[in-house]
């Protein structure tokens, strides 16, 4: 309990989720030890309850300790070493150990003591087989309430839950359990893996030669050459929130983001109007793989919770910094086990991971999915200036995200949302409209500190915003009719804003080209001069010409320029560019369709083989070398300690922006955040 509430952050919200977090010990402890009392030798018994109560204590004051050096929970590969428990940063001599840490072994201490003044005796007679069982049942059922409780808060909890945030198996059922059902899942990745062959990873490398390659644009190759690469996420961003205006409850006109519609028109500006996410079941995990690796998330759960500790990637950071020199990093408002991203990304070879533990975690700067966008990107600067240039980096926004709830301090003043009847829409626009003040604020300093003409600016949605019961409260502030929206229209709410904004450009546009998620990786890369063809990438290049004309969605749907089919289970096509139900296809429309179903078919199958059976450990492209995970540390102190020293070994050759500045911060050159 000490460790729940003092040292992990589990991040209860109201009276139920800390009510779970006080009972969850209880149940499944109670059934472990009632387990042993069918033991009828008394020898063995205490043995084996001494050793189970050395276990647990083993177990949770390792996890106290990695926590605290990682704000992540240990796992089976962690301590098999196949995630690298000793490999992540893990330094016995720099352990996190607290002086109040006597307190985790505290029952063994008395025990022992009590022992030794013999005020326990050991009891020679077993306890029988009726009492065994009626204490093993009553154990049992405690859990057993626990675990239907934690199920009925957040549904699917171990089928689905688990493979995104393991937090959340901890918060409900318990360390324990989430040892368990980590090594679930552990077993079912390692049997799919034993098997697989280098023979189906050549089979994939020719459908890519064949079906998926495409040679750059030579008038857009390179053109973005050695500039840095910020790449902004915009958590829960929907196309539709571009150019938008809603009559406000102060019954004026208010423009919901309009510093990123001036991005999005602007001339310096690549825009993609038709741009789909593809995520599944991983959401936001989803497209960040997608992205970094372009390849596909899994069909149920996160990649990067299941596999992301152990698997072989040649993702975007890597090549990156193995072919032009990029240094890289992720900041996150969130705590790094989030999807288990503090593994993954030492996977995918990111030199810095700056999440929550990085910044104030004040309340003030806090929003219900971690340090508010507008604190985020400001805090941020003291890192960012000392990377070396060229660099490569992410912000995972956070602030407009499920439930879209903002605190009175953040609202504009003068922005008024609406009073649609839907609490989740009238927030929607008011957390959107905070998200884009925090991006201009952003490229204020980008500009004002120089960083904004060296760079590349990408961002982009990472999923949908509004679902479910709220579309129709949603559809009458985009165009569309409440009482007749249809699969259609929710298919057509998965598009995404995707710019790329280059600063010094004078040809940007908005493109029509229907294209998603997967196709960034390898059009980012031609942007940057890097040739794509040694890798095992699914996307196509954006500028590319011979483009296969589908995008293909996770549930097995598709949208083309003439026909989109919400889902695979869907009965109904519909015309893309009217929105109208086809009553009955032609035989041209039929031949079309089967011929995109079994090229999404493929293109789904021929990632997840990849991923499912890690075969890029297989294959190393020539020239490339393979990520050792050991290599990162993402821990605080011993970031800060290799960022400064890096600066300063490198002096008059260091490229970062504070080296430049001759030691100066350009903090001051952010402006101040309007409120």
């Amino acid at each position: 309990m000490i460790a729940y509430f003092g040292v992990f952050n589990l991040r209860a919200v109201g009276i139920a989720e800390y009510a779970m977090m006080i009972v969850n010990p209880i149940g499944f402890t109670f059934t472990c030890f009632a387990l042993l009392l069918f033991i009828r030798r008394t020898p063995l018994f205490y043995i084996a309850t001494s050793v189970l109560t050395v276990i647990a204590n083993v177990l949770l004051y390792l996890n106290v300790l990695y926590y605290r050096e990682f704000t992540d929970f240990i796992t089976i590969d962690t301590m098999t070493g196949g995630a690298g428990m000793f490999q992540h940063g893990f330094d016995f001599g720099s352990v996190p150990v607290h002086i109040m840490d006597w307190i985790y072994w505290i029952d063994l201490v008395i025990i022992i003591v009590l022992m030794i003044a013999k005020k326990i005796k050991l009891d020679p007679r077993p306890l029988g087989v009726k009492r065994a069982f009626t204490a093993f049942s009553f154990g049992l059922a405690i859990f057993s309430v626990n675990f239907w409780a934690g199920d009925l808060l957040k549904p699917q909890l171990i089928l689905r839950r688990a493979q995104s945030d393991k937090t959340y198996v901890v918060r409900y059922l318990g360390l324990g359990p989430w040892m368990l059902t980590d090594g679930y899942y552990t077993h079912l990745a390692n049997t799919q893996r034993k098997d697989a062959s280098k023979g189906t990873l050549e089979e994939i490398q020719k459908y890519i030669a064949s079906d998926r390659y495409l040679a750059p644009n030579m008038k857009m190759y390179g053109i973005a050459k050695n500039r840095n690469v910020i790449e902004i996420h915009l958590e829960s961003f929907q196309q539709d929130l571009i150019d938008l205006k809603i009559k406000g409850t102060d019954g004026k006109e208010h423009v919901v983001t309009p510093f990123l519609n001036s991005i999005y028109h602007s001339n310096a500006t690549y825009s993609f109007s038709n741009f789909f996410n593809q995520v599944g079941q991983g959401k936001t995990s989803d497209a960040e793989t997608m992205l970094e690796t372009s390849t596909f998330g899994l069909p149920a759960g996160s990649l990067f919770a299941k596999y992301g500790s152990t698997q072989t990637f040649q993702a975007m950071p890597a090549i990156l910094n193995q072919t032009e020199g990029y240094s890289s990093a992720v900041f996150h408002g969130n705590a790094g086990a989030f999807y288990n991203r503090i593994n993954t990304y030492k996977q995918m070879g990111f030199d810095n991971f700056f999440d929550q533990s990085f910044f104030d975690n004040s309340s003030e700067n806090m929003s219900p999915w971690g340090i508010k966008d507008k604190v985020l990107f400001k805090d941020s600067i003291p890192l960012l200036e000392q990377m070396q240039q060229p660099f490569y980096v992410k912000y995972l926004t956070v602030t407009n995200h499920l439930t879209y709830e903002l605190a009175a301090s953040d609202k504009d003043p003068n922005f008024a949302t609406v009073d649609s009847g839907d609490k989740t829409v009238n927030g929607y626009f008011e957390t959107a409209h905070y998200l884009d003040q925090s991006i201009e604020e952003f490229f204020t300093y980008l500009k004002k500190s120089g960083l904004y003409d060296k760079s590349i600016i990408v961002l982009y949605g990472d999923h949908y915003g509004i679902s479910g019961s709220s579309n129709k409260a949603f559809a009458q502030y985009i165009g569309r009719d409440a009482e007749s929206f249809n699969a259609f229209d929710n298919t057509m709410l998965q598009r995404t804003p995707f710019m790329v904004h280059i600063p010094g450009r004078t040809d940007g546009r908005i493109i029509s080209t229907y294209t998603g998620e997967i196709d960034v990786m390898p059009t980012l890369e031609h942007l940057l001069g890097i040739n794509t063809k040694p890798y095992v990438q699914f996307g196509q290049d954006m500028f590319a010409t011979g483009r296969q004309d589908f995008v293909a969605l996770r549930n097995g749907g598709f949208v083309t320029p003439t026909i989109t089919l919400p889902s695979l289970n869907s009965h109904s096509y519909y015309d893309t560019q009217t929105g109208l139900e086809i009553e009955k296809l032609s035989a041209a429309q039929e031949t079309y369709v089967k011929e995109i179903k079994a090229k999404v078919s493929t293109l789904f199958s021929m990632s997840d083989k990849l991923n499912n059976q890690n075969l890029l450990r297989f294959y190393t492209p020539e020239g490339f070398t393979p990520v050792n995970a050991k290599e990162y540390d993402y821990s605080v102190k011993s970031t800060k300690k290799r960022l400064a020293k890096e600066n300063e070994e490198l002096a008059a050759r260091s490229t970062s922006l504070l080296s430049q500045n001759k030691g100066n911060s350009s903090i001051s050159d952010y402006p101040t955040v309007k409120k």
